[in-house]
């Protein structure tokens, strides 16, 4: 049987997408966060699919209901560029003090997972709430790592010293939008400043390459990736 989700409100005019598994609980929790189209059925499901994988799992809503298709690449990049690191800092505390209040959610056993924009905010997450995080994993990040950042971010290299919790890379070798050198910057940063990580490359294989909607889905790369963040997530998290 799967899980089936409900919208859920997060405090200060926040929504988010949340999904639980059968029982009582406490089920260790996932914080995840969005591609730059928005909170979309894409994402709708992966939330569902962490509750029936044993995680009490909330995305919240930072883009506040906007959602573009995939084709609409102008529009969701105007979006992404109008964020604000900071306010989505704030916005991931109020999916913690969710998970928290929720009887069923070990809001102390938490990890946090993003993709593309999503995954450098899961990045981001792992340094600046270093004490709330227990595992976690980023999907194609773009802009964790940059020379110059095309959309203007700043590079998060200078951060990882604050990372308390292990961490998982994905990449796709064929992404357009992260080249092999800025891997390269984000291990060696991550191995001088002495934190566990593990930064995977798949080859013949694009951004984009988990979700099932877009065209640059690769089937295989998805199911190991999935399969393997999971278990890392529950064995950070028990």
């Amino acid at each position: 049987m799967s899980a089936s989700g409900e919208w859920v409100e997060l405090g200060g005019g926040l929504r988010g997408y949340y999904a639980r598994p059968d029982g009582a609980g406490p089920f260790p929790s996932v914080v995840i966060y969005i591609e730059a189209f928005g909170l979309n059925d894409h994402f709708k499901r992966l939330t569902e699919r962490f509750a029936d994988a044993g995680f009490a799992a909330v995305t919240p809503d930072i883009y506040d209901g906007a959602i573009y298709e995939y084709a609409d690449l102008p529009n969701a990049i105007g979006h992404m560029k109008r964020m604000d690191d900071d306010t989505v800092l704030a916005r991931t505390e109020r999916a913690l003090a969710f998970l928290v209040g929720r009887a069923e959610a070990n809001g102390s056993a938490v990890a946090v997972t993003g993709f593309c924009m999503g995954g450098r905010y899961a990045f981001l997450a792992n340094a600046a709430l270093p004490s709330r995080f227990k595992a976690a994993a980023a999907f194609y990040g773009g802009g964790i790592g940059p020379v110059e950042d095309f959309f203007g971010r700043k590079t998060l290299l200078d951060r990882v010293g604050a990372m308390q919790a292990p961490l998982l890379l994905w990449y796709g070798a064929e992404d357009p939008f992260i080249r092999p050198e800025e891997h390269g910057r984000i291990a060696e940063a991550m191995s001088r400043a002495g934190r566990q990580y593990t930064l995977t490359v798949f080859p013949r294989v694009t951004h984009g390459f988990f979700c099932e909607d877009r065209a640059s889905y690769d089937k295989a790369a998805a199911q190991r990736s999935w399969r393997a963040t999971t278990a890392f997530f529950h064995e950070y998290l028990t």
